[in-house]
């Protein structure tokens, strides 16, 4: 049985504008294949009656059956008379045997590699872990030891924090979901921005919150008078943003915007939740900024810093395979998240943890030659898609993980079907949206070697080149954003 039944107005939101130089049928089909492929229609989702999407699309059923059809013969909708059309991932041996001459390139999620360090500091780990087998497991704080390496970081950057000031998570999407589920009741509004992390979004939208958004762009960043309307408009009990080198547009966010955003919060009562997994990700920014609380300070008092959350981890600096994030809070919420941790899980793996105590000490040194690597391949990665797709424009990002390409056309989603097609899974500007929004837009990570970064290039030109962006790709894989 279907666990989501999804009705034909919200398939209509996700579409966007979805019609093509293709046949309507099938580029239905194709739209609807490509919300499955990423994740935005999530696989045993049940679709809207044929007859009902048709009259909502303004199309006739044929043409919906005909759509409907060509999803099944691909495998990716199953149709039982009188239960209605399931979403799937195709799995057949058939589907399968279709994936490219040299597999998948994946630049679906911008994330980094290893750094060399990790191996030393995973051995120097096991060899400290039999100092805690008998005293730590089921631990939902953290480890005092990493717990303070952490708030000193926080000191030097401008930040007096203590050890119960911070904790230890399963990355930084544990720590936005548990913060969701604590603060949130169902019904609360929430202001996000747009574009932002997708599934930042999910959590907020599983806690029950009603998102609203304030738009931000490579170009201007924030508009802070949105910002403030937003919040003197309907008073949001939690906002979610990215100040610094913002997912997936690079930007960050004035020292002026950051106060006046902390003043509205204040006067409105809202819980500020502030991710800076990629804060310390900087190319060449000619500003510098200490976190978000502590301008939050400065500009508000201490009263207002006492309702500020700080989201952090390793995936974007160290190493996504490290599942160490943490969330820096005041004592009293430290608690509530405490409290309601238990209900979803039991702490943090204890090996993780040394490692990532082991990387402590170096962790500046590992951060500076990331903002080295990033910018050596943001630099690349510009000169090569002014040579080879001249009309997009491309923001040279002064930090962060990745560059937000606009294409000049609503195109992106039949750009990465065909991209798929050619052998790149890339994702499409809409994931990073809310209904279907950023069709022109495309997130290209910075974070690749140069030799895949390069194929990517050569495989988007290919794809934008091809004749049809409605070539049908049949891999099982499903995109997961990063």
């Amino acid at each position: 049985m279907a666990s989501i039944t999804l009705s034909a107005r919200s398939l209509t939101a996700l579409l966007g504008e979805w019609k093509s130089a293709a046949p309507v049928y099938r580029g239905l089909a194709d739209r609807i294949r490509l919300l499955v492929l990423d994740g935005r229609i999530p696989v045993g989702t049940r679709l809207p009656a044929e007859r009902e999407l048709a009259d909502r699309l303004a199309l006739s059923r044929t043409t919906v059956t005909a759509a409907y059809r060509e999803l099944r013969d691909a495998g990716y909708l199953r149709s039982t008379r009188g239960s209605g059309s399931v979403t799937l991932l195709p799995g057949s041996p058939t589907a399968l045997a279709a994936v490219p001459q040299g597999g998948f390139l994946d630049f679906s999620k911008a994330a980094v590699p290893p750094c060399p360090e990790v191996i030393d500091a995973a051995v120097a780990a096991a060899a400290e872990l039999p100092r805690y087998m008998h005293d730590w497991d089921y631990d939902l704080v953290g480890m005092p030891g990493l717990r303070q390496a952490i708030a000193d970081r926080y000191t030097a950057r401008g930040l007096p924090t203590d050890a119960d000031e911070i904790m230890i998570t399963v990355g930084a999407q544990h720590a936005i979901a548990l913060i969701a589920r604590t603060m949130l009741s169902r019904g609360d509004r929430v202001l996000v921005e747009m574009p932002s992390y997708p599934h930042a979004y999910e959590a907020l939208r599983g806690a029950g919150a009603r998102l609203g958004a304030a738009t931000v762009s490579s170009e201007t960043g924030w508009d802070p008078r949105e910002i403030e309307q937003w919040f003197a408009r309907t008073s949001p009990a939690l906002a979610y943003l990215m100040p610094d080198f913002h997912n997936p547009t690079g930007a960050s966010m004035p020292l002026d915007t950051r106060e006046r955003v902390a003043r509205a919060a204040e006067r409105h009562g809202t819980v500020l939740v502030i991710d800076e997994t990629t804060a310390e990700l900087n190319i060449d920014r000619p500003e510098s900024y200490p976190p978000f609380v502590a301008t939050a300070t400065a500009a508000c008092g201490r009263s207002a810093a006492a309702s500020i959350i700080t989201i952090g981890s390793v995936g974007k600096t160290v190493w996504g395979g490290l599942r160490i994030g943490w969330i820096r809070a005041d004592r009293g919420i430290i608690r509530k998240l405490v409290s309601t941790r238990s209900m979803g899980d039991l702490g943090t793996p204890i090996l993780d943890q040394l490692t990532v105590a082991e990387l402590m000490p170096v962790m500046d040194g590992i951060v500076e030659r990331r903002g080295r690597q990033l910018g050596a391949t943001r630099d690349r990665l510009v000169d090569l898609l002014h040579d080879r797709l001249p009309e997009w424009s491309v923001p040279r990002v002064n930090g962060g993980i990745a560059t937000w390409v606009n294409l000049g056309e609503a195109a992106s989603s039949q750009l990465a079907l065909a991209a798929r097609s050619h052998g790149l899974v890339i994702v499409a500007g809409p994931r990073f949206g809310i209904d279907g929004a950023f069709e022109r837009y495309l997130r290209i990570p910075i974070s690749y070697p140069w030799g895949d970064t390069e194929r990517a290039v050569d495989l988007l030109a290919a794809a934008w080149g091809s004749a049809s962006f409605g070539a049908v790709p049949t891999s099982a894989y499903l995109d997961d954003v990063v």
